[in-house]
Order: C-alpha cells, then sequence, then structure tokens
C-alpha cells in the first residue's frame, strides 16, 4: 500500500507539472472574467465570501454589452471573496486586472489603524502553516487619502504587505487597468524569496469610517511576461 500511494504521489506531480507547463505555454494564468456562474448566494463560481455582508452590503455580477464585471458596495462593513489558485509565482510573476472605483470611505487612511479603510483592495496570498497565522500576502490598495506609491505592512496583520497604487477622486468612475510584478513586490518588500501562491482576495471595507465605498473588478490573471496593454 506504501508503494501504491507513492506511485500515485508520484503521477500526480507529474500530473500537476504538466498542467502547469501547459498553462505556462499559453503564458497566462486567468483568475476571472467574472462571465462565469454564479452559486445561490451570487458568488461568482470558484470564489468564496469572506465576512458576513449587512443588509446595506452587496455583492454582484453585472453586465455591460458583453463584458461581465464584478460589483462590491460596502456600507460600514468588511467583506470579501476569494478564490484559491496554486501556482509558483516565478512562473507567473504579472498579476493585472481592471478596476473602478465609484464611492471613496470619506478619510480612509490605510497607514491609520482607525482610518484603515479601502474601497479598492486586491490581495496574493502566500499560505504558510498554520494558515490563519502564518500566511503571507501581497496587497494592492487605492486608498482615500494615502499617497501613490506609498508601501508599508497593514496596522492590522503584519504579515500583510501592500503598495498603493491609486488614491483619492482622480480617477474616481473610470477603467483603471494595472499591472504589477508580484514575485518583484514580494521580496521588496518581505526581503526574502516567496512560497507558492496559494489564493488571490478581493476585498472593500468602511467599518472604521462609517460610510459607504463601492469598487469593480474585471479580467484579473497572472502571466509569464508583461501582457500586451490592448488585451486588457
Amino acid at each position: 500500500m506504501r508503494i501504491l500511494g507513492a506511485i500515485v504521489f508520484f503521477l500526480f506531480l507529474i500530473l500537476l507539472g504538466v498542467a502547469e507547463s501547459g498553462a505556462e505555454e499559453k503564458g497566462v494564468l486567468m483568475v476571472d472574467r467574472f462571465s462565469g456562474k454564479l452559486d445561490e448566494h451570487g458568488i461568482p463560481s470558484g470564489w468564496t465570501l469572506e465576512g458576513d455582508l449587512n443588509d446595506q452590503s452587496k455583492i454582484s455580477v453585472e453586465r455591460e454589452k458583453d463584458n461581465h464585471f464584478l460589483h462590491f458596495f460596502c456600507s460600514d462593513d468588511s467583506f470579501g471573496i476569494k478564490k484559491d489558485i496554486k501556482f509558483d509565482i516565478r512562473n507567473y510573476p504579472y498579476l493585472s486586472w481592471r478596476w473602478k472605483v465609484t464611492q471613496l470611505p470619506k478619510g480612509g487612511d490605510i497607514r491609520e489603524k482607525d482610518l484603515d479603510d479601502e474601497a479598492g483592495q486586491i490581495y496574493v496570498i502566500f499560505p504558510r502553516f498554520p494558515a490563519m497565522l502564518n500566511s503571507l500576502s501581497v496587497g494592492y490598495i487605492w486608498d482615500s487619502t494615502a499617497p501613490v506609491g506609498l508601501s508599508g505592512t497593514s496596522k492590522a496583520y503584519g504579515k500583510m504587505k501592500y503598495v498603493v497604487l491609486q488614491s483619492g477622486s482622480a480617477k474616481l468612475n473610470q477603467w483603471v487597468s494595472e499591472t504589477r510584478n508580484v514575485y518583484e513586490d514580494f521580496k521588496r518588500l518581505f526581503q526574502e524569496e516567496p512560497p507558492r501562491a496559494g489564493a488571490v482576495l478581493l476585498y472593500i471595507n468602511s467599518q472604521h469610517t462609517k460610510g459607504t465605498d463601492e469598487c469593480f473588478y474585471d479580467d484579473i490573471f497572472f502571466s509569464s511576461s508583461p501582457p500586451d496593454i490592448s488585451r486588457k
């Protein structure tokens, strides 16, 4: 039985390598375009809800012509959705996505624990045992007041590092395309080589500032090289 188990495990590793290498040939590891099925709670298939929505907050998938996208509306709340996606970030270091913020939490500031509310938040999670206490993450933020380019450590969770990509209202109500080299960001922020990536988390909160904020997400994917901007 031990020999059989070893053979099965060996075959699993081979298949895993084939699956990754097949995806690597295309150079893209898709996270979601939000055009698939929804579960009974309206959450996109493959994602799980993180936190509890109150009666005013909502998650939905919406459509304009042929394009589908995710919609978060948050009212004095804190929630997100997470998708497990396990791979070596060295193979697909570039994370690309589109987001649109239409409401910012008034006075939100990632630098202040009592004001730590952000409309746009996307995290790449690197699990380490025990996952609830030891996982590392790199987050990309659309903040209300913190300056663009700021990076640091979360006041809420010491193993989460962040980079502020957008700030304030200058680009409100418009889709903004982003690409980040997560592998290089991880090494710079944590000063070490990353473990395997394990999940992507989209989040929103306004429980500190007691107001509302709103964000939309679309076309989230990793790639082995910087994507052609025309595809986003």
